[in-house]
This record gives C-alpha cells, sequence and structure tokens, in this order.
C-alpha cells in the first residue's frame, strides 16, 4: 500500500471489493470526520439512502462518485446489485440521510451478505443521535437500552412499552414529529414520571434540548416547535425503596 492512501486510512485488498459504512452528520455538516471525507474520494460508487441528500453533502466537499439508492422498500433488490459490484472489485460507501448506517435504519441484511460473501467490512464511525443525545442528557450512561422507533399502533406497541418500562437501565428512544405528543401521553401512562430528557435538531442552530420529568415535559410540549425527528431518553426504572 502506498504511504498516501496508508495516511487516509484507506485498505488496499488487490481487487477484492470492501463495503465501507459511513456514518454522515445529523446536522452540522462540519461533523464528517477527516477519515470519512478521505474514504469517501477513494471508493467507487455509494449505496445511499436518499442520493440527492448525499449528493448535497458530498458537493462542498467536491466530491462526486456514482450513487445508487438504498432504502427500506428497494433493500431485496438493491442487495445483489451492491454484491455485483463488490465481487467486480469496486470500493463500495453505505450511507444514510443521517447518523450511523443500520441505527434504526436499513443496512444490517446488505452488511451481513457481504460478510457471508467473504467481502471486508469497515466501519467508518461518526455522529449518531442516540449516543449524542444520552452524553449530554445527565442520565446514567454506564448501562443503557437502545430501542429507536418503537410500533406506531396496537398490541405491539403496548407489549413493547409495558417490556420497556420494566427496565432498570438508561432507555433511548427516536420519534417523528407526528408522534411525539401521543408517545410521550403513552409513557408516561406506562412508565410512571420519570426523569427525562428529549432532544431536537441536535447540532443545527436551533437545537433544543427539554429536560424534566415526563409528566412536566408534557405539561410543556405544546411550547415546543414540533419538528424533524426527536430523541427521547428516560431513566430506568427506578430502585424500590427499603423499607
Amino acid at each position: 500500500m502506498g504511504e498516501s492512501k496508508r495516511k487516509r486510512g484507506i485498505k488496499d485488498v488487490g481487487k477484492k471489493g470492501i463495503l465501507y459504512v459511513i456514518a454522515t452528520p445529523i446536522g452540522n455538516l462540519m461533523d464528517i470526520t477527516i477519515r470519512a471525507i478521505n474514504i469517501l474520494k477513494e471508493i467507487d460508487i455509494i449505496a445511499a439512502e436518499d442520493t440527492r441528500k448525499i449528493a448535497a453533502l458530498l458537493k462542498p466537499l467536491n466530491i462526486s462518485h456514482p450513487l445508487t439508492s438504498y432504502f427500506e422498500h428497494n433493500e431485496a433488490r438493491k442487495i445483489p446489485l451492491v454484491i455485483k459490484q463488490l465481487e467486480e472489485g469496486k470500493k463500495v460507501a453505505l450511507m444514510v440521510t443521517a447518523g450511523t448506517p443500520t441505527i434504526s435504519d436499513p443496512g444490517y441484511r446488505l452488511i451481513k451478505e457481504a460478510i457471508s460473501k467473504g467481502f471486508q467490512v469497515i466501519p467508518i464511525p461518526g455522529p449518531s443521535a442516540a449516543i449524542a443525545a444520552l452524553s449530554v442528557s445527565g442520565l446514567p450512561s454506564d448501562s443503557f437500552i437502545f430501542q429507536g422507533f418503537i410500533p406506531r399502533k396496537g398490541k405491539k406497541r403496548d407489549e413493547m412499552l409495558n417490556e420497556l418500562s420494566k427496565q432498570k437501565r438508561t432507555i433511548i428512544l427516536y420519534e417523528s414529529p407526528y408522534r411525539i405528543k401521543k408517545t410521550l401521553k403513552d409513557l408516561y401512562e406506562v412508565f410512571g414520571d420519570r426523569d427525562t430528557v428529549i432532544a431536537r435538531e441536535m447540532t443545527k442552530p436551533h437545537e433544543e434540548f427539554i429536560r424534566g420529568t415526563l409528566k412536566s415535559i408534557l405539561e410543556r410540549i405544546d411550547e415546543v416547535t414540533i419538528k424533524g425527528e426527536f430523541t427521547i431518553v428516560i431513566s430506568g426504572l427506578p430502585k424500590k425503596k427499603k423499607s
């Protein structure tokens, strides 16, 4: 491997393809890592959750590569096409609109298939909304459970909330602006009044953290701008007080 490639973190394994799993900024474009930029200069094709948004991210970096859409509803059809690129010795980047691929986003099936075919799969770490919110929550972070999005309705939603309510670890959820009020209400009814932090627009100019208990946040939620995805961090099941 040449000295310049070693410095940029590029692996050279002959003609065998490599799948790079590259994290992208969750809001502030300056959060993309130097290593990610260097890798992106060298890859051959990008499998992107949203090709337009990834193209917009890369344009200021003067990086331009062929892009192919890869999202939940075309995943089964696209996996063989991406594997074919790897078989041809291509370096492929897997990227989602914001954050780390496979974390409440598509990608794990492609990664599993690439591994089963003997291809290298290399993580290029970076932003994650779940970890960012947890890091400033002020809630215990030595042990936590990341659930992502809970089911929208019905029995599965009820069962999930009941199961999570028994967790002693800090709990991290994602929620859309369309369901945030209902989810907070349901959490309060099932969990009781626990310490909670809601993060929205993280790393963006209007970044906001709403802190309090579930009840107090519910009382203030109408004052909050309901825009963008929310990250909810909730304290685990309180320890029973000794009598």
